[in-house]
């Protein structure tokens, strides 16, 4: 598969950012945040049979950048430039746009798709070390496939956007592509709730402990689908054993937290069992007083969940049950005290040292969630109906980390969930016989079917 690129340019905000707002400051919390970009790439089918006479339009390129250029008006600080780490400058500059072409039909790439050559959809290079300061906040990149489908990149600057904050991006962006009447407005509350001082403490006390949660050695990233029927065969096996409710991203979970604690037992001999640590980015939004509608930044907090090496790995229920605890002590209360310049800093510090230093003893293994569920990336229609498939992309690299990523299936109450370990941690994790009763690996996205779905 090749993509070839057709154009690049700067798409800028179609009424100029008002004097007052040329720097924006980025709140405390976006300073725990080590990755530059969070990519996600949406794919689209051409349907031949839609009557919308945005199907009819022959340059949907157009309509991208003008509704994009509306947008960026409303989210001003996605229009500029990093300015360094603790601030953007919006001069609005603008968006840099790409428009590609691909040589194949898109199908053929769903059919069986690759997850190594998904960067080639994106306008970034990943492997770039390029300083922060003056880089795009916004990059996109417009694939069209020879049937007329189309795969659009997006990495925005994690420095300003988590997961709900570009949902809430999309959303907007959707809806001024549809001519939608009422326009959704950013909320930039969270600089205000967790305002940052002019150093980086925090950044380097997450640096330390970022850096202790990556690895060498050669990894590789895997899709597991879980279908709707399977999902809720984990919850009642986690019910009946007295977790109340317990939910989709609770009970998947805790269920790849077993069967990668199995993996790593198999890879390294079944008499070296080891202790591992579970670590889960909480969106703080719903645990929060405030009106967060709409709220850009990030708003996150990371709970940690241990399991000692001497402990019944077969036991569902009880790490459903360590999962819970440990996102329920991320509460109201919690986050009261975080935003106390008093004792914020303590805890902000203690927190991310502890992990660091449970990482640190040999032999603990550690795995990383993150859950895009329920954000509505399913829902991006920008006129021409939803995604078939919103996807991450795989990494090869030589420094990793071990990480799973939970989205959601386009139809029903399934998860995907894309999973990267080392080679050998990876295959032992593939004849996990309990695993492949539930899921599947690397499943097409066209040929999931209903059945699996439900």
């Amino acid at each position: 598969m090749e993509v070839e690129i057709i154009s690049t340019q700067l798409v800028k905000p179609s009424s100029p950012t008002p004097p007052h707002l040329k720097i924006f400051k980025l709140s405390l919390l976006d300073h725990l945040i080590p990755a530059p970009y969070a990519p996600i790439i949406l794919f689209y089918p051409m349907d031949y049979d839609s009557t919308s006479h945005l199907e009819m339009d022959p340059n949907r390129f157009e309509l991208l950048k003008k509704s994009l250029s509306d947008t960026l008006t409303r989210f001003y600080p996605l229009a500029g430039r990093m300015k360094d780490d603790l601030s953007i400058t919006c001069d609005d500059q603008g968006a840099y746009f790409v428009e590609a072409r691909v040589n194949c039909h898109l199908h053929e790439f769903l059919n069986r798709p690759d997850l190594l050559l998904l960067p080639k959809f994106l306008p970034r290079d990943f492997n770039s070390n390029e300083p922060v300061a003056g880089t795009c906040v916004t990059n996109i990149q417009v694939n069209k496939f020879r049937c007329g489908g189309m795969a659009i990149g997006i990495c925005i600057s994690h420095k300003i956007l988590d997961g709900a904050a570009l949902s809430t991006f999309l959303k907007a962006w959707t809806a001024t592509a549809r001519g939608c009447k009422e326009a959704i407005y950013p909320n930039f509350i969270s600089t205000s709730l967790f305002p940052a001082t002019d150093d980086l403490w925090l950044r380097d006390s997450s640096l330390v402990m970022w850096g202790s949660l990556f690895k060498k050695g050669k990894s590789v990233t895997r899709r597991i689908v879980f279908g709707a029927s399977s999902v809720a065969a984990l919850k009642a096996q986690a019910t009946i054993s007295g977790v109340r409710c317990p939910t989709q991203v609770e009970t998947v979970s805790a269920f790849l937290w077993k069967c990668t604690m199995a993996a790593s037992k198999e890879k390294n001999g079944r008499h070296s069992s080891r202790p591992s640590l579970l670590t889960h980015l909480v969106n703080l939004r719903r645990r929060m007083a405030h009106n967060m509608e709409n709220s850009t930044g990030n708003l996150l907090w990371v709970a940690s969940a241990k399991s000692s090496k001497a402990e019944n790995l077969s036991d569902l229920p009880d790490l459903v049950r360590r999962l819970r605890e440990a996102i329920s002590r991320v509460d109201g209360d919690l986050i009261k005290k975080l935003r106390d310049n008093d004792q914020g800093k303590s805890l902000f510090s203690k927190a991310l040292t502890e992990i660091g230093d449970e990482v640190s003893k040999e032999g603990l293994e550690h795995y990383g969630f993150t859950s895009w569920c329920k954000l509505g990336f399913y829902e991006a229609d920008f006129g021409w109906g939803k995604p078939v498939w919103v996807s991450s992309f795989g990494m090869e690299n030589i420094v990793y980390m071990n990480l799973i990523i939970l989205v959601d299936i386009g139809a029903g109450d399934g998860i995907e969930a894309w999973v990267t370990l080392d080679e050998q941690h990876m295959a032992a994790l593939e004849r996990d016989g309990e695993l492949l009763q539930l899921a599947m690996f690397d499943p097409s996205p066209l040929m999931i079917s209903n059945s699996f779905l439900h």
